[in-house]
């Protein structure tokens, strides 16, 4: 009987264990059935702090494929195109379709680069003068500013000529503003001010509060246009005529010229990389977020809560307010993958 029971014992420790060896196997085989297993991604984003929060929603819902995503580099946008083009990097979620066309053309376009589906839709950008200076002098043109007394309404130092806060160098928006600048003979009446935008964007906020005459670029979506509130605080500028690099009429279908047409943010990544990688794929074109809520959480950054540990926090926070959208994203990736995890599953006996 003793030994009975003993044999028992030791057949039933014998089926724990490999009841265990099973669970783990299966936990690993599941584990690598994740499409982004073993693969690393490096993501790329602007020196403007604001385009961390998009970003991060991408890394995070690519962690959840599996992938390995290093820490975010920054580089200007015509070098980020490169570097994704070349193989250096592998995304990067915040390119303009229309305003990042030559960077993305010049980096080999679609033989190097992949562009699809729509990141942040109807993002609109442009020039604006205070409300009151408007209304007083009745500037509804940019081009008025080529009459001296109303260029030097906005003239901050003393020099005579319109201070004009606009787009740091190296900027897509920086080739349009200088185009802009000669093709309406304002480049006698206007100072194109550059550096780091949100410090010259702090300036200008900070004359206006002062009640005096502001004049600057901004585009949506980015905070600015929470604070100094387009229609109440001040006035958007139009342009006689058209006016992107590469684009024979910015007219939007308003029939209002603000000189750029109406663009939207795109996630773009390497070709190579996407055709390998299409769970990845499929996310890049599937994710897509309310202009809102790009701007709310830009707002909360200009109002101090601008560390990359609150960044990370509004990140985290968005995608739980957001659970069920986030998911749909995960899942219709992983749908896109599955062809190619079922040639890679392990076998199980």
């Amino acid at each position: 009987m003793r030994r009975l029971c003993h044999s028992t014992r030791r057949l039933f420790a014998a089926g724990l264990l490999l009841l265990g060896l099973l669970t783990q196997a299966q936990a690993q085989a599941q584990a690598q059935l994740l499409p982004g297993q073993g693969v690393t991604v490096q993501p790329l984003k602007s020196s403007l702090a604001e385009e961390a929060f998009q970003t991060l929603l991408v890394m995070r819902a690519l962690e959840r494929l599996g992938y390995t995503v290093l820490p975010m580099k920054d580089l200007e946008p015509a070098t980020e195109h490169l570097a994704i083009a070349n193989g250096d990097a592998t995304f990067m979620a915040n390119h303009w379709q229309r305003l990042h066309a030559d960077f993305y053309k010049n980096s080999g376009g679609d033989a190097k680069l992949v562009r699809r589906g729509s990141y942040a839709d109807g993002a609109v950008q442009g020039y604006l003068i205070d409300r009151q200076t408007a209304e007083r002098y009745g500037i509804t043109h940019l081009d008025q500013l080529r009459d001296p007394a109303i260029a030097q309404l906005f003239d901050a130092d003393g020099d005579g000529r319109a201070d004009l806060t606009g787009c740091n160098p190296g900027w897509g928006c920086e080739l349009a503003i200088e185009q802009h600048l000669s093709e309406h003979q304002l480049r006698e009446r206007i100072t194109h001010r550059q550096g780091s935008y949100a410090a010259l964007m702090a300036d200008t906020i900070a004359r206006f509060k002062q009640g005096q005459p502001i004049l600057y670029y901004t585009w949506t979506p980015y905070w600015v246009s929470a604070v100094l509130r387009p229609g109440r605080d001040v006035v958007w500028l139009q342009l006689p005529s058209t006016a992107a690099p590469g684009i024979a009429d910015t007219r939007l279908e308003n029939g209002r010229n603000y000189g750029f047409l109406a663009d939207r943010e795109q996630i773009v990544a390497n070709k190579d990389f996407v055709a390998k990688n299409p769970a990845a794929a499929k996310l890049f074109e599937v994710m897509s977020l309310p202009i809102a809520d790009i701007n709310a959480q830009n707002l909360r950054m200009s109002q101090g809560a601008n560390s990359p540990q609150d960044v990370e926090r509004h990140a985290e926070g968005w995608i739980r307010a957001h659970q069920a959208l986030f998911e749909g994203w995960i899942e219709q990736a992983l749908l896109a993958a599955e062809p190619t995890l079922a040639r890679t599953a392990p076998q199980t006996p």
